[in-house]
């Protein structure tokens, strides 16, 4: 039984996918040319020297960026779980009574799956039927673990029963946590997308849709979705992080554009 940290993602037995590496991509904002805005700011929060930030964004792991679009602040990160440095930036910006996205309460409810899936579901986004369960799972499935190490980034597709019961096991920590089920549908595919302040590069029109929705509800300009595809319908399974190194080039040229100021947010 393996975690599935991100995609790509196996369809048949339980899901497994390469490890999280450190990597450091780096964009080209030299290239190309940026208007001047006054209100306007992209602050670089860690890991950059004074001469970096001149060339390009540090666009290292566990780096995060601060962009201001009049007075609105972006906080653009790998990863927004809490006690994380960008987690408590965002809750600093609160506390200072700035206009910030993603709000604090948005990352702790994007973090629970159950969580999300209902405040989604509430806002009328698609969502997989999900439940919590200690020991049994209906087959096949796709689980989440509950506690307080859990992350929606790592999770187990089974499609028997002693998948299922290796992966109960793992997940409750031999039934001392809970585990989140959802159901899948048969002949249903799991994949997942990039979603940059709501856009997606080389997805169809149902993601895209859905990638909208999630950004217009939680506000989170970097995030990947989980998505359970069942004929022509598309449903959220859960929000995940999203390493930087996992940006494809068309992903991260729409991340560049944002970063100097050619989308509108």
């Amino acid at each position: 039984m393996n975690l599935v940290p991100d995609p790509p993602f196996s369809q048949t037995g339980i899901a497994t996918g390469p490890a999280l590496h450190s990597c450091v991509p780096r964009l080209p904002m030299g290239d190309i040319a940026s208007p001047v805005y006054p209100n306007n700011a992209l602050t670089i929060q860690k890991n950059s020297r004074p001469e970096m930030a001149k060339r390009e964004p540090a666009l290292t792991r566990d780096a995060f960026l601060e962009l201001r679009l009049g007075d609105m602040l972006h906080v653009i990160s790998e990863s927004y779980a809490y006690k994380t440095e960008s987690y408590y930036s965002i809750l600093r910006h609160e506390l200072d009574g700035e206009k910030v996205m993603p709000a604090s309460s948005a990352i702790l409810d994007a973090s629970v799956v159950p969580l999300c899936l209902e405040r989604a579901r509430l806002a009328k986004i698609p969502v997989c039927d999900w439940g919590i369960s200690q020991g049994y799972v209906p087959l096949p499935s796709i689980l989440y673990g509950l506690n307080y190490f859990a992350s929606t980034a790592a999770y187990c597709i089974v499609h028997d029963e002693k998948q299922a019961k290796e992966a109960v096991r793992h997940l409750t920590n031999c039934g001392k946590y809970p585990v989140c089920y959802q159901k899948i549908p048969a002949g249903a595919t799991i994949s997942t997308c990039i979603s940059v302040f709501g856009k997606t590069a080389g997805t169809g029109e149902g993601v895209a849709q859905l990638a909208k929705q999630v950004y217009d509800l939680f506000g989170i300009p970097l995030v990947t979705l989980v998505i359970v595809a069942d004929g022509d319908s598309c449903r959220l399974s859960s929000l995940a992080p999203t390493r930087y190194c996992r940006l494809s080039p068309a992903e991260r040229s729409l991340l560049l554009a944002y970063l100097n100021h050619q989308e509108f947010l």
